[in-house]
């Protein structure tokens, strides 16, 4: 047997030895250590090991007696476990997020396809931001050309298909509303309202741009009573019906009046170009054409800096509008730079009352008048007869929609023999008062030349041949300028280079002729003698008054301006650059040919009485030439001219008038010079140019052989 173990517990009392286990018996449990007992634990532990007993029927029930209420324990505080949080917040996160995933899947993978077309009615757009036309005014900042409010009309094809519309026609119903407002045929505009092949899903397409608001509001008044009257309550039946199957009343179209076809028209804000002064320097200034862009005159040359630069705005479309909370991106426009011309709109008014009026005595097929500065070479009025309205293109014929003073070239005739006696002069082959002999008729080459009057033999001054405007005293005068027939062409043809004849002005006009003007050594065998008396070469209206102006300017000439200067966006003014000066002929060679000029307008067997201007010394020369018909290219009328500057003796402003195919009379002198005189006495007063203080010089225009 085994010895028995010592309790732990030292040398105290001992516990009696365990009684030995039989072998091959299961060791008992070993007792729990003992606990601090709960009492209320405790008791109904005793409760239930106590056997129950049977009660007696012959004996009473004792009564249990009432024990004490055990006293209540106060229970310990213990904090919450933090890990059980942790996964719950992990695991809804967890979830969330395996929703989204989800659904991400569903919108990039399984409905990428049904959402992209559903994107069509809902995307973005880019719409171009026209930019504001710079404005043209003239000298004083009379504005001659300008930008205003107005609407570009535009409309949503696929809002006026049948399916949207639920018309079977939306597209020619709308046009037939439209059209009798936008003054444009039904047809054109059906054709627009419908879908494009090319394009089927575009939402875009612009039936009338640059509207005025009177145009707008009625499109809106008329699109507001046909929504009102589409949503009146007899209409409400007819929609709730669509879509619906036939055998339930169904509909697929409606009546004309419960649909609105212009509910897929639409406007946006733009600028027209507007004209305040009418057709005030029409001829010089331009137009536009119905897209804004410049197409004639200074709106084509300056068209670039006009227009600035067009912005751009992207934004959210839904069913053709614009959704305002979908956010998007603007790029603003630059606006384009302001034109100030040289022009005096009084001056230019005047001009072209003038110009008007003689043109249609004369019965011509046009005319045109230009003043200039003979200092600084500015145009001071450029006027058209016939003129026209830009803010009226569509009653405008094509042939007045030109700047004929400029476009124009012609054979000017006698106004061209101010250049060969100033040859003749700065060379010092002749003087004014050289004698030439003016037979009646003169052969040279294989023409005989005559003057535009039969006269017996002249006997003139150079100063009287230039007067009384002789052909066949010019010609003599010409010859004088070189030992042979080519080396007086050569030296003549310099000088009317110098002058500026078969070159550019410098403005770069559109559409500007340089004239013609052959080489000298080029010149025909009768050429050499029409050319030094204005025939056989040709000018435009500019280049000539130029001529006059250098004279006046004491032989310098300045290369003519329109523009006064820029302003630009930023506000900034710039003034254009100063015109280029060129000497041609001495100040004493100018100060002759001043006194000459004077003579054609001052003796009495001058051409160019009628431009007489009281207190003021005038000088100029006329000129009749044979026109040449550019639809024909022979020679079929006449071109009269007038050329003048005043004061004579402090010149200070050049004015020409040149007349095309007059029937009533023919001869410059007698239907320029009124206009000429008309327009230089309104431009000396309204430039308060003082009057002359000196009498002309009178030069003599005979001698006695």
């Amino acid at each position: 047997m085994s010895t028995p173990r010592r309790p732990a517990g030292g040398s105290g009392d001992r516990r009696p030895p365990r009684p030995a286990r039989p072998r091959g018996e299961e060791p008992r449990p070993r007792a729990p250590r003992p606990r601090t007992p709960d009492p209320r634990r405790a008791a109904e532990a005793r409760r239930a090991a106590e056997p129950r007993r049977t009660a007696d029927p012959r004996r009473p029930a004792a009564r249990r007696p009432q024990r004490p209420a055990a006293r209540p324990q106060q229970r310990a505080i213990r904090l919450a476990d933090p890990r059980r949080r942790l996964r719950l917040v992990t695991g809804s996160l967890a979830l969330v997020f395996a929703v989204f995933a989800g659904r991400l899947v569903q919108l990039q993978l399984l409905d990428s396809d049904a959402l992209a077309a559903a994107a069509g009615a809902n995307k973005y757009v880019q719409a171009v931001l026209p930019a504001e036309r710079g404005s043209i005014t003239a000298a004083d900042g009379t504005v001659l050309a300008t930008s205003v409010d107005a609407y570009d009309v535009t409309a949503d094809p696929t809002m006026l298909t049948p399916e949207a519309a639920h018309l079977p026609d939306a597209p020619e119903q709308a046009a037939a509303l439209l059209a009798p407002i936008l003054g444009q045929p039904k047809e054109k505009l059906a054709a627009a309202l419908h879908l494009n092949p090319k394009n089927p899903k575009s939402q875009y397409a612009l039936l009338a741009p640059r509207q005025t608001p009177e145009v707008k509001g009625q499109i809106a008044d008329l699109r507001s009573t046909l929504t009102k009257q589409a949503d009146s309550a007899a209409c409400r039946g007819q929609k709730a019906m669509l879509g619906k199957p036939a055998e339930q009343g169904g509909r697929q179209f409606l009546d004309g009046t419960c649909a609105n076809p212009l509910a897929g028209i639409f406007w946006d804000e733009s600028t027209r170009r507007s004209y305040p002064a009418g057709g005030l320097a029409a001829n010089l200034v331009g137009f536009v054409n119905s897209e804004g862009v410049g197409t004639g005159g200074l709106e084509l040359q300056y068209q670039q800096q006009l227009a600035g630069v067009a912005g751009k705005s992207t934004y959210a479309s839904a069913g053709g509008r614009r959704v305002a909370t979908a956010g998007g991106s603007r790029q603003d426009p630059v606006p384009g730079t302001d034109l100030r011309l040289t022009i005096d709109p009084d001056i230019q008014w005047a001009a072209q009352r003038a110009i008007t009026d003689q043109v249609s005595n004369a019965g011509a097929e046009k005319g045109y008048v230009i003043v200039q500065d003979v200092r600084t070479g500015q145009v001071l009025a450029m006027a058209t007869s016939p003129g026209f309205n830009p803010n009226q293109l569509s009653s405008a014929r094509p042939e007045q929609l030109g700047n004929a003073a400029l476009q124009d070239a012609y054979e000017p005739g006698s106004t061209a023999k101010l250049m060969t006696m100033a040859a003749v002069l700065d060379t010092g082959k002749a003087t004014w008062d050289t004698h030439v002999t003016v037979p009646n008729t003169l052969q040279r080459s294989d023409r005989v030349f005559h003057d535009d009057v039969d006269h017996e033999t002249w006997y003139l001054t150079l100063a009287g041949v230039l007067a009384k405007s002789s052909n066949i005293g010019t010609i003599e005068a010409a010859e004088t300028l070189g030992n042979t027939q080519a080396e007086s062409n050569q030296v003549l043809g310099g000088y009317l280079q110098k002058f500026g004849i078969g070159q550019p002005t410098g403005l770069g006009f559109p559409g500007e002729t340089r004239g013609i003007l052959a080489k000298p050594e080029s010149w025909s065998g009768s050429q050499q003698f029409t050319i030094p008396f204005g025939q056989g070469l040709s000018v435009n209206a500019l280049q000539a008054t130029s001529v006059f102006s250098t004279i006046a300017n004491g032989g310098v000439r300045v290369a003519p301006g329109l523009l006064a200067g820029t302003t630009g966006p930023d506000g900034k003014y710039t003034p254009a650059p100063a015109g280029a000066q060129t000497r041609v002929v001495t100040e004493a060679t100018a100060k002759t040919l001043t006194e000459m000029l004077e003579s054609v307008v001052t003796d009495e067997q001058g051409t160019g009485t009628k431009a007489q201007i009281p207190g003021y010394r005038v000088a100029g020369k006329t000129g009749t030439a044979n026109r040449v018909d550019p639809k024909t290219g022979k020679y079929s009328g006449y071109t009269a001219s007038f050329i003048g500057f005043a004061p004579a003796d402090q010149p200070r402003v050049t004015v020409s008038c040149v007349i095309q195919d007059p029937v009533n009379g023919h001869f410059g002198g007698q239907l320029c010079g009124p206009v000429f005189k008309q327009v230089m006495e309104f431009a000396l007063k309204s430039l308060r140019v003082q009057p002359s203080g000196s009498e002309a010089p009178n030069l003599p225009v005979e001698w006695k052989p």
